[in-house]
């Protein structure tokens, strides 16, 4: 290991990732801006609305460690600010990464539920009832998961003037072992998830034939689709490079930059909320007056 961030990441891989962070950062600070402004006009606290609200909220964390990767990226210097915080930056997108996750089935979960049994909606009947819920996810995870993980995350990284490189963990067994579960078990999940929506979208087909283009219930289906697709495409591609990357790591110098790259996609998901809601957001911006939408 060097002295100089720039010789431990070739050149090409420092300016994807830089990049790559630059576009993500932008178009997550605007999604979140938008997402926020939209859910103000929403007075019922319907599950969806409140698993939305958490999906800001984790995005809204990962972008303010974004900067710090950046800065990294950009400049030439060394990792000045500790070991510690680079602990906590690193941590946060993978973080980012879980915690979007496990939103996201729990809102399919939801809808699948509620399309299931269209006369009973799920909501929330005070803004009590949902933040207690909602704190006792944050806890649940963040009480388990991260005391644990930040002791241990990062303990054979000795040298404070290099920052995210965590990966010498990964020669112990039990934490391969561990990597291969949970990567195996949220491709499983997906899995499961986009059955039960192929499912659904084939009944709602059946049930209202050639009519089904003009049906509420068809357009409910598409938008848990794009959910299934930012999971697809941010998450699952990575969970199945990490079971090629923990299996050879140390072989080859090079997979450390490419799972670098595939982490950088994960962040895609920050812009999820402009893709689901699309039509909304137009329409909001139309009422502030800020562009036409077509």
């Amino acid at each position: 290991m060097t002295n100089n961030s720039q010789e431990v990441f070739p050149k090409d891989f420092r300016i994807a990732l830089l990049v790559l962070y630059i576009f993500i950062f932008l178009s997550g600070t605007l999604n979140v801006v938008l997402m926020s402004c939209m859910l103000q006009s929403q007075s019922h606290l319907s599950f969806t609305k409140v698993s939305v609200i958490n999906l800001i909220a984790v995005h809204s964390i990962f972008l303010l460690t974004l900067p710090f990767r950046i800065y990294y990226y950009a400049s030439d210097k060394d990792w000045i600010l500790g070991m510690y915080f680079c602990k906590i930056v690193s941590l946060m997108i993978h973080a980012h990464m879980y915690l979007a996750f496990i939103f996201y089935a729990f809102l399919l979960i939801v809808r699948y539920v509620e399309h299931s049994n269209q006369r009973h909606k799920l909501e929330f009947h005070r803004i009590l009832h949902a933040t207690i819920a909602s704190a006792t996810v944050w806890l649940i995870i963040f009480g388990s998961m991260f005391p644990v993980t930040i002791s241990n995350y990062g303990m054979t990284q000795n040298d404070s003037t290099q920052c995210f490189h965590f990966g010498q963990a990964l020669m112990q067994p039990s934490v391969k072992t561990l990597n291969y579960v949970i990567c195996i078990l949220v491709i499983l999940v997906w899995s499961v998830l986009a059955f039960f929506q192929v499912y659904f979208l084939l009944n709602v087909s059946k049930t209202f034939g050639k009519a089904t283009c003009q049906r509420q219930e068809f357009w409910a289906q598409l938008k848990n689709i794009v959910f299934l697709s930012v999971m697809f495409f941010c998450f699952v591609p990575y969970q199945g490079f990490r079971v090629y990357y923990v299996s050879e790591y140390g072989k080859n110098e090079e997979m450390h930059h490419i799972n670098e790259v595939f982490l950088a996609v994960t962040a895609f998901s920050c812009f999820d909320m402009i893709v689901f809601a699309g039509r909304d957001v137009c329409k909001l911006i139309n009422s502030k007056g800020w562009f036409h939408c077509l």
